[in-house]
């Protein structure tokens, strides 16, 4: 890693660990939805079946929620601006941001994932390590896709309003709540530009077939290929301040 995306990077956990609301909130917000979850499916095969997918999905909403409202507020206090101003390019500081909020996502995501499986006791099949890498993945994709989108707020009321319009459609697309095969032709066309279509499908591919990240290779691929292009793409159209 460069040295400026590790300065930023490292001055971004630095800042989030000082503040302990935020820590936990980050620990306690996905253990209450685990539970209710756990609490609103007792049947326990629906649960090993749906667990996946709301397991992506939720990794999705608290990446994108958490790095697109921290992002926000680096430009709101003019931190951003200052780094903007400072001998560093661009895609040093939107990677800086990337790596620093990424651990916090993980972290989100670790914590969901082991709450389930030995708390809630959701079943899978497939090796542990390789479910945790595709997960990583999924939450690499979730803050490249906040970093992008709070370019476009000016208040955390407009960052918000994008939770509606990226994330909701992606919920009911993806295949969380009705497989995709059976949907009308027109959103399985849409769907298969979702990112979060491909992170259900790999993760449920994962956990209830047993098998490997080579046997998703083509999901793997995509989702890497959303993530490269959206953290380009926050570089190049990064703005200072909130009004511009």
């Amino acid at each position: 890693m460069p040295r400026n995306m590790l300065t930023i990077a490292n001055r971004i956990i630095n800042q989030l660990i000082r503040d302990r609301r935020t820590i936990g909130l980050l620990v306690f917000v996905p253990l209450v939805i685990a539970s209710l979850v756990g609490v609103s499916i007792p049947d326990k095969a629906l649960l090993d079946y749906i667990a996946p997918a709301i397991l992506a999905t939720l990794i999705l909403f608290f990446g994108f929620l958490l790095t697109g409202i921290s992002f926000l507020r680096e430009r709101s206090q003019g931190t951003l601006e200052r780094l903007l101003a400072a001998p560093v390019s661009r895609l040093d500081i939107v990677g800086g941001y990337l790596f620093g909020f990424l651990l916090f996502a993980l972290l989100q995501t670790m914590i969901i994932f082991f709450y389930m499986v030995y708390l809630l006791e959701v079943s899978f099949r497939g090796e542990l390590w390789q479910i945790l890498v595709f997960q990583v993945l999924i939450g690499i994709g979730a803050v490249c896709l906040g970093t992008f989108f709070s370019v476009f707020a000016r208040n955390e009321f407009q960052m918000m309003q994008f939770i509606p319009l990226i994330i909701v459609p992606q919920i009911f697309l993806c295949g969380l709540l009705w497989p995709v095969s059976q949907m009308p032709d027109y959103l399985q066309w849409i769907a298969k530009f979702l990112p979060l279509t491909y992170g259900v499908d790999g993760i449920r591919t994962l956990m209830l077939q047993g098998q490997n990240l080579l046997d998703i290779g083509r999901e793997v691929i995509i989702l890497a290929a959303y993530a490269v292009g959206l953290l380009i793409l926050a570089a190049l159209t990064l703005r200072r301040g909130t009004s511009a």
